[in-house]
């Protein structure tokens, strides 16, 4: 089945590395293959970065676009997910940076970029977000 994605006018997405963007009027685009899609509001950029938060989720994000899954970009997001979970104020904080680090530790990237984005809306302000 494939997956429909509907980009409004000018939106961007991300197909296995290739940045591909909508022109003037909304369309929709059909990916019958399995691909590594990302939609331009999941994109990170490298300046972004300023917190422990958003380093994990940099590393993550780029793990899942360049399908890596070990080396460099794993033992970023090891660190990274290791700090926000030595500074997570609850428990159940701390739960949930560790099912990421599960999603991560098996492969699955995308599973763990949602995860990411559910966790930044929960986040305390202050207690993970400064370094």
């Amino acid at each position: 089945m494939p997956l429909k994605l509907s980009l409004k006018p000018a939106e961007a997405v991300v197909v296995n590395g290739a940045v591909i963007r909508n022109g003037e009027r909304r369309s929709t685009l059909l990916l019958e293959t399995k691909a590594r899609i990302l939609r331009e509001r999941d994109v990170m950029f490298p300046e972004e970065v300023n917190t422990n938060f958003e380093a994990a989720y940099f590393a993550v994000m780029q793990m899942y676009l360049t399908g890596e899954t070990d080396g460099p970009l794993y033992d970023a997001c090891v660190v990274a997910l290791a700090n926000i979970v030595r500074d997570a104020p609850t428990e159940e904080l701390q739960e949930e940076i560790m099912m990421i680090s599960r999603f991560v530790a098996s492969g699955q990237l995308y599973r763990a970029i949602g995860a990411c984005r559910k966790l930044e809306r929960e986040l305390p302000t202050p207690d993970l977000r400064d370094e």
